[in-house]
């Protein structure tokens, strides 16, 4: 490396070192599928083209003159990581990227990757015979060239690392195996569903450590990689039940997990269309819920929310021509085994009736908010039951519940109230928000980014939520232009006067948007309907 190429490859190691960071990322946010991250290149191409767009004066210049290749190349390089780095700056991440020990050894081997690529071979320069200029002009558009593709060397990084990877990872999950055998009195309880499943697996905790030493699987780790991490973790000796969130998002892979963990029972919350993206269709949704049940041994039993459409018509189906499984209905209606009635519903909290097998009617208060919040505690109030949790301690336990951080947890500041629903809204949970929204007296205000992955359906249920957010709020305030464009159009459709709907470009100015509404004096009821990650 020569004085004239020296602070051109410092340059250009700097500002690929940010575009690989933003790159890194994002493939982090996307769990590392190769298939959702290149969905995502393709959706984001201008913003990553915009990242290599003041190299392309380099063109130009090796065309004009090649003899100021140097300077022009230093120039070009050194502009666009101070443009980079500007914009991280100004646009912090919501969640930053972790440094785990796979982002290490993902940047290493992009690093050697890159070298190899950047400086191995410029002697395939010389060929146009025109000495150190023909070399500087081929070489810098080289570097161009390799500066653009730089997220697919991430890719083309993780592809190289995934011997390893697999390696570490089935080591991993054979400890996993290895401490769940050691303890072969632990009852595990599988929890699964489209939505719901997070709620009630903490409903399932405060009920069933009335009476047993319980572990659940920490925040949203319902991976198998997340439920490897909370086994290595934090499962002790003591522990009698392992509560296990199992989540998906292709099929098979609730039978992964299942195989890992071998549930006992298992409780399936709701089915809807969520991530289609990568399960295609709802059927395809529908079987890989009920993977969980497939999984359950003779005498394990599955509980079920018939107030769910969906498993509903699997569970009769399978009832008519399917697999046997012992089944344990769970809902509104006469057929259920546990069945809630007489629910009320306000801005204070939930009251309801739970008439048991045995037909011993139970009374139940809760300070949760929302009919959806009921059926969740239904589910649980059958395992527990199930399980042995005496009924008066049941009926303490949910008197004691807490709302799940981000599902519809209420936040007051002075006289207003946050709603915030902010964690992964999905078509029917976002409903669900807005009929809890209903249930306030004041200026009622939707805040929002609207849903993603929701496949070929994307345009119909986001306008479907616009003219559900119509009938109830006061004010609208859409964040992100371009991914609201269904929810206002829904809203436009609905009649919903223009003047009452915003759109801002972020959360941040869309909640000084609320700060600034007129309301005449009332309070302000805000709900925070989905709060999207950094790749959206």
């Amino acid at each position: 490396m020569s004085l004239t190429t020296a602070p051109v490859s410092a340059a250009f190691l700097f500002s690929c070192c940010l575009f690989t960071l933003h790159a890194l990322h994002m493939f982090q946010l996307n769990s590392y599928k190769i298939g959702i991250q290149l969905r995502w290149l393709a959706g984001h191409r201008r913003g990553w083209l915009g990242r290599n767009v003041l190299l392309l004066p380099l063109l130009l210049i090796f065309r004009l003159n090649s003899q100021i290749a140097p300077g022009a190349m230093f120039v070009c390089f050194s502009g666009q990581a101070l443009a980079q780095f500007l914009y991280a700056r100004s646009h912090p991440a919501k969640k930053p990227l972790v440094y785990t020990n796979r982002v290490k050894r993902l940047l290493t081997t992009h690093a050697v990757l890159l070298s190899a690529l950047a400086f191995l071979p410029p002697s395939f320069a010389n060929a146009g015979g025109d000495g150190a200029a023909s070399f500087l002009a081929v070489w810098g558009l080289w570097l161009a060239f390799l500066h653009m593709l730089t997220p697919f060397f991430i890719l083309l990084a993780n592809i190289v690392n995934s011997p390893l990877e697999k390696w570490i990872n089935n080591r991993y999950v054979d400890d996993a195996r290895r401490l769940l055998r050691d303890h072969p009195k632990l009852l595990v309880l599988g929890v699964t569903g489209s939505y719901g499943k997070t709620s009630t697996k903490f409903f399932l905790h405060k009920l069933l450590s009335m009476k047993y030493n319980v572990l659940m699987t920490p925040e949203n780790y319902n991976t198998t990689l997340g439920v490897v991490r909370a086994v290595r973790e934090n499962l002790k000796p003591w522990h009698e039940i392992f509560i296990c969130e199992m989540g998906a998002r292709n099929v098979g892979d609730i039978k992964e997990i299942c195989d890992l963990v071998k549930p006992a029972h298992g409780v399936i919350t709701s089915i809807g269309p969520q991530h289609l993206e990568s399960f295609r269709s709802l059927e395809n949704v529908v079987r890989t819920k009920f993977e969980l049940a497939d999984a359950l041994p003779e005498g394990g039993a599955a509980f079920l929310n018939l107030n769910n459409a969906c498993i509903r018509a699997e569970r009769n189906r399978r009832a008519d021509s399917g697999p046997k499984m012992k089944s344990v209905a769970c809902g509104f209606s006469e057929d259920c085994d546990y069945r809630a009635h007489d629910v009320g519903v306000s801005a204070g909290g939930s009251s309801f009736f739970v008439t048991m097998p045995d037909g011993e009617n139970l009374a139940f208060e809760t300070a949760l908010i929302g009919r959806h919040n009921v059926e969740n505690i239904v589910m649980a109030v059958a395992a527990a039951d199930f399980l042995g949790v005496g009924r008066n301690d049941i009926v303490i336990g949910v008197r004691r519940l807490e709302p799940v951080p981000h599902r519809l947890q209420l936040i007051r500041s002075g006289r207003d109230i946050l709603i915030d629903d902010a964690y992964n809204s999905n078509v029917t949970g976002a409903k669900a928000a807005l009929d809890a929204l209903a249930l306030f007296d004041g200026r009622k205000i939707l805040v929002t980014p609207g849903m993603v992955e929701l496949g070929s359906r994307q345009d119909e249920l986001a306008g479907q939520f616009g003219a559900q957010a119509a009938e109830v709020c006061d004010f609208v305030i859409l964040i992100g232009k371009l991914q609201t464009e269904n929810i206002l159009s829904g809203l436009k459709k609905a009649g919903y006067p223009e003047d009452k709907i915003y759109v801002e470009d972020t959360l941040a100015a869309g909640l000084a948007r609320v700060a600034s509404l007129n309301t005449d004096g009332e309070r302000k009821i805000v709900l925070l309907e989905n709060d999207l990650p950094d790749n959206y």
